[in-house]
């Protein structure tokens, strides 16, 4: 019989966790409840808010005392994330479900991303229909709009905790029976301009019996890419589209924060990079744009997305950001510099195309990083290229072909001094 955990403030919502249990009950699963309020709970929990708090090495009564919310929700919030995937790990449930505010949903979804992709995570919220990402994150949470208040069991709350607790369920009642031939799975990042080059590298991976996973380099999509990497979910990674360090760096809208470009390195996964699109910085419509790049070279690529060519100086800081990120690599990574052109519109012709530009990114590069660990390859094309694009996808199964062999020759020398 599987279990779900029901997470959440059962000071203040205790009859409608109650019934939520109920209902969870009646349908043949077990229920595992952990209290994340600030003060006393309406039943009695599997997990007291005395325990969650404790997680984070506090004391819930010094935290009930101080009566600040604010203070309250970080606490808990750290303790949910880190006793949930402990329980989990422990076998306690197989599925998380909650229901909150503002406030509730920031505590137990801090807990639900930090369980493995793949966990059912259910979170009814009044919050559901605005901006999602602060809650989910990089993870695989549903969000369910809770359309009224979570507080009150009413005509319309009832069907809304109905409707979730039957999506959890369906979660965990009916698997997936299809058996499928695990492919080696790659992770590739692709923006607009850099898509002819990713189609092209992808094609002739999944030719060799690969599987490709996209992710769009658009700040939510390197920290989700950058997420399954440390969790063990890929196999190789091809790097392509890195422009998310032009914004980190330069104050873009598609930020991916200050770990991009680590995960694969430190898991030591075969990885090729390369420096697609960090000809641009990307805004929202053009009024958006901060006076304080005005006179900059810009390209309106549509009524809502608006480009600024990087400077030289700020191709220099790119460049040594990048070097600096492979300097975490251990082998198993190459570098990839397209000569003519990091973009489609960094091209002979094009709006961006910048020979001195580009020469600064290169030869940062070339100075910074440490081609020890690192195989720096050149190709005097621009980076859409068939050349570039199989060049730089023979060279990744050229690396994790690499890695496999050496894996296979320590198991049988280990192997050997067994026997």
């Amino acid at each position: 019989m599987k279990t779900i955990a029901l997470a959440g403030t059962f000071d203040s919502k205790g009859k409608e966790y109650l019934y939520v249990k109920e209902l969870i009950e009646s349908l043949g699963f077990n229920t595992f409840t952990i209290h994340t309020g600030v003060f006393n709970p309406t039943f009695e929990p599997d997990v007291s808010n005395a325990e969650v708090a404790a997680a984070a090495e506090e004391n819930i009564q010094e935290i009930a005392a101080k009566r600040d919310r604010a203070n309250a929700t970080a606490v808990l919030a750290k303790g949910m994330e880190l006793l949930l995937p402990k329980l989990y790990e422990e076998g306690k449930f197989d599925g998380v479900l909650s229901f909150g505010g503002t406030g509730g949903s920031s505590i137990v979804t801090t807990g639900m991303r930090a369980l493995p992709i793949g966990v059912p995570k259910v979170m009814v919220s009044t919050v559901a229909s605005g901006n999602t990402e602060p809650y989910v994150g990089t993870s695989d949470i549903i969000m369910i709009p809770s359309v009224v208040d979570v507080a009150g069991l009413n005509v319309i709350s009832t069907k809304i905790f109905t409707n979730a607790v039957f999506a959890i369920a369906g979660m965990l009642n009916f698997e997936n029976k299809t058996i499928v031939k695990k492919k080696p799975l790659i992770a590739a990042t692709m923006f607009g301009l850099t898509t002819p080059c990713i189609n092209q590298a992808k094609d002739f991976l999944e030719a060799k019996g690969y599987e490709v996973l996209i992710f769009h380099a658009t700040g939510v999509g390197g920290r989700t890419m950058e997420n399954l990497i440390a969790n063990g979910f890929i196999d190789g990674v091809l790097d392509i589209t890195t422009t998310e360090w032009a914004d980190e760096l330069i104050g873009g809208v598609l930020k991916a924060g200050p770990h991009r470009l680590e995960a694969a390195s430190k898991k030591q996964i075969p990885q090729v990079v390369s420096v697609g699109a960090i000809d641009m910085v990307n805004f929202g419509p053009f009024d958006s744009v901060p006076n304080k790049f005005k006179g900059r070279k810009f390209y309106k690529h549509n009524p809502t997305v608006t480009l600024m060519r990087t400077s030289v100086e700020e191709n220099k800081q790119i460049g040594e950001v990048i070097a600096e990120k492979l300097s975490l690599a251990n082998g198993y990574t190459a570098l990839f510099l397209p000569l003519k052109g990091l973009s489609g519109l960094d091209v002979e012709g094009q709006p961006f195309y910048g020979l001195e530009e580009d020469r600064m990114l290169f030869d940062t590069l070339r100075e910074n990083v440490d081609q020890s660990k690192v195989e720096m390859i050149e190709i005097n094309t621009d980076i859409n290229s068939e050349e570039f694009a199989l060049a730089a996808a023979e060279k990744l199964i050229e690396l994790i072909e690499n890695k496999e062999r050496e894996n296979d020759n320590v198991t049988e020398t280990r192997n050997i001094e067994s026997f």
